[in-house]
């Protein structure tokens, strides 16, 4: 049997999101694809390379380990691919993993599930230094009522309340394994943590937006199931700023990925 003219590979890479229009490519704007799309690109002899992704993050939104896959040559053995991946790519991205994968592999099909994470900065005096990384929301939190509404999130629910109007998807029912929130200590911020089988367009900045109203006290602990009961935008809280998110995993083991330590008791 001949072996194939190119190699299926799978690569993982972190980004800024500060000044990408999101991961996706648009016309006229510069984003994540965009970018990693030019270098191979020009890795492959002007010859154009489509890379396929897990998924897509919007414009400001960060990763720490976003995953694609795409078609290459056989012409370059993968450590040089690796490092030439690394060399033309901008600052702001970086190729942590590539490996070689079957031909039927497919990033976004193939995944069960993925991990974010929000990062919110809680202190009086906002950070200059993690302006870009960190919404800074100055007011008095109590965390167990964040916890508690974060609670009623965890299982399967239809989240229509905590989805974009400007979505494409008409199933709105999704799994949610964990909704955490925890203090870092060495920053001092608050670290929401959401580990669920697949997420709406903006589903986890209207959820902190919401939770951070119950948190400093604006609204009720009791409203979260109300709101996700109501099936309606207009229920939830604002969009939140997409500069504290951060896709962090995204997952192919199933069982791996529902393991009991995963998944909190929402009794």
């Amino acid at each position: 049997m001949e072996k194939a003219e190119t190699i299926r590979y799978k690569a993982t890479i972190a980004y800024d999101g500060t000044n990408f229009s999101g991961f996706q490519i648009q016309p006229n704007e510069r984003t994540v694809q965009g970018e990693v799309e030019k270098a191979l690109k020009t890795i492959n002899k002007d010859k154009f390379i489509r890379i396929h992704p897990s998924g897509r993050t919007d414009s400001g939104v960060h990763a720490r380990a976003m995953v694609f896959h795409f078609d290459f040559p056989r012409s370059i053995p993968k450590e040089g691919l690796f490092r030439a991946i690394n060399v033309l790519t901008p600052a702001d991205i970086s190729l942590y993993h590539l490996e070689e994968v079957a031909q039927d592999f497919h990033a976004r099909y193939h995944a069960v599930g993925k991990t974010y994470t929000y990062r919110v900065d809680n202190q009086k005096i906002r950070n200059p230094f993690t302006r870009n990384h960190v919404l800074h929301h100055p007011y008095s939190m109590d965390i167990e009522r964040a916890q508690l509404a974060l609670d009623v999130l965890v299982g399967t629910h239809d989240f229509t309340s905590f989805c974009s109007t400007k979505t494409d998807k008409e199933d709105k029912v999704r799994t949610i394994y964990k909704a955490t929130v925890e203090r870092d200590e060495t920053t001092q911020e608050w670290v929401f943590t959401f580990v669920g089988n697949g997420f709406l367009y903006n589903m986890i900045r209207i959820i902190i937006g919401t939770v951070l109203a119950i948190a400093d006290g604006r609204r009720e602990i009791a409203i979260m199931a109300e709101i996700l009961e109501a099936k309606k935008r207009g229920a939830a809280g604002p969009t939140i700023s997409p500069k504290g998110l951060y896709l962090e995993e995204v997952h192919y083991d199933r069982e791996k990925l529902k393991t009991p330590e995963k998944i909190r008791d929402n009794r």
